[in-house]
């Protein structure tokens, strides 16, 4: 289904990116370095982690982020679970979102958008249905509705909800809004940083899979699916 875009979102929005962008890059230079040496003491190379994720259209680029997590192995050189390797070092930056500062260069870059749908993994896309999927019409954002109401907090279905909401009126003054309590909720609640009692939020197949809402064999399908995505990008 084509979307009908206003004239902020057509003319205007990848300017506002693009100004945005580059002075955060020059304002918080300063602090780039800082926590890159910082990653570079507490985790070792490399600084920056990168991970295939949807764009618009579905087009997959690489997202940069602040690494977060150590690369401890067990005894067999098995990577160990998620959890185990995100230290504390790696859960502040996740906690105050600094770990997200690279993400302006994907800005910059016109991977993203200020203020978007979250790019999710790779894998979520096969889960979702061709309404939810509307969400990649658009730009993904650093930041965007689901994270001002929630985040990680709220189940995926409310998440979803919520992108294809923004993307039915995109308009500066509600951009500017979002901006705004993202900057609130991210230095001073952290509301929704993760999941309740979990270090990291579950992939949108296993949040189903765990619910009973899909069955072991239609997971492992899409899994695959996922994968040949993964592997034609």
């Amino acid at each position: 289904m084509k979307r009908k875009q206003g004239i902020y979102e057509k003319y205007f929005k990848r300017i506002f990116d693009i100004i945005c962008s580059l002075l955060a890059i020059i304002c918080f230079f300063w602090l780039y370095i800082i926590i890159a040496l910082l990653v570079k003491i507490n985790l070792g190379s490399p600084v920056i982690f990168k991970q295939p994720r949807p764009g618009k259209n579905e087009k997959i680029f690489l997202l940069y982020k602040f690494r977060t997590m150590s690369n401890q192995r067990d005894d067999t050189g098995k990577l160990l679970s998620d959890n185990q390797r995100l230290g504390k070092f790696g859960k502040l930056l996740r906690a105050t979102s600094l770990d997200e500062l690279p993400e302006v260069f994907n800005i910059l870059k016109g991977d993203m958008s200020i203020v978007g749908p979250r790019p999710q993994l790779v894998r979520d896309i096969v889960f979702m249905t061709e309404a939810q999927r509307m969400r990649h019409n658009v730009m993904p954002g650093l930041s965007g509705l689901a994270q001002v109401n929630g985040r990680n907090g709220i189940s995926w279905e409310e998440k979803l909800a919520w992108d294809l909401k923004y993307i039915k009126k995109i308009t500066f003054s509600n951009d500017m809004k979002i901006i705004l309590f993202t900057i609130v909720k991210a230095f001073f609640s952290h509301e929704g940083i993760t999941m309740e009692n979990m270090d990291t939020a579950l992939d949108y197949g296993d949040y189903l899979l765990q619910a009973g809402k899909i069955s072991k064999k239609e997971y492992d399908k899409k899994q695959n699916q996922a994968r040949r995505l993964l592997v034609g990008k």
